[in-house]
């Protein structure tokens, strides 16, 4: 008995491929009557045709080839195809570095650890290709503010050398115009334990 029109008909009712239908072998007499399609929905609704699940297409196999190339097996130079350039382009690999680098000194600017001035010095500097990676540029950014924090501790010392000096200059100038009006002689100073009488 040929059921390929009932094959056909299953096939357009359950919206598969003919390969997809199965026709029970053991109702082959009730589904040879069938000739139209609602007859073809009664038999699927009674199980006697079924659609056939899908086939399974592992991925086990990919997944554990995957796993063993991130261990770096299966790419040597047997499995390569085209140059180094075609395969990892080194205007990538700047492009990632450039945007890490300029991510982290936007997000430091944000955290108020470097001001807009060093920013832009730095921006400039990841441009220049000076930081190879970011342990590079946080080094950097340390010791710049360490060399800032020394020359601040620096400048403050100098100010205060050169007030103490001004003050001592100034103080010498006074007594210097003391001495000149005929006041105190630089001998003897005011208050002193003999009571010497100033020179005239």
């Amino acid at each position: 008995v040929s059921l390929k029109m009932q094959k056909r008909l299953a096939a357009s009712v359950l919206k598969c491929g003919k390969n997809k239908v199965w026709l029970d072998p053991n109702e082959v007499n009730d589904i040879s009557m069938a000739n139209s399609r609602h007859t073809v929905r009664r038999l699927v609704r009674d199980g006697l045709i079924i659609r056939k699940p899908c086939v399974v297409h592992s991925r086990w196999r990919v997944k554990q080839r995957l796993l063993a190339k991130r261990k770096g097996r299966h790419t040597g130079m047997g499995k390569r195809h085209g140059t180094r350039e075609a395969r990892m382009p080194s205007k990538i690999l700047w492009m990632k570095r450039v945007r890490i680098l300029r991510r982290l000194i936007k997000k430091y600017r944000k955290a108020r650890k470097i001001d807009k001035h060093q920013y832009h010095t730095l921006y400039l500097m990841i441009k220049g290709n000076a930081f190879k990676n970011k342990r590079v540029l946080m080094e950097h950014i340390l010791k710049e503010k360490e060399k800032a924090l020394r020359l601040k501790k620096q400048s403050q010392k100098a100010e205060k050398y050169r007030a103490l000096k001004k003050s001592k200059v100034e103080k010498n100038r006074k007594k210097r115009l003391l001495i000149q009006s005929g006041g105190v002689p630089e001998t003897a100073p005011v208050g002193d334990k003999k009571g010497a009488a100033p020179a005239e």
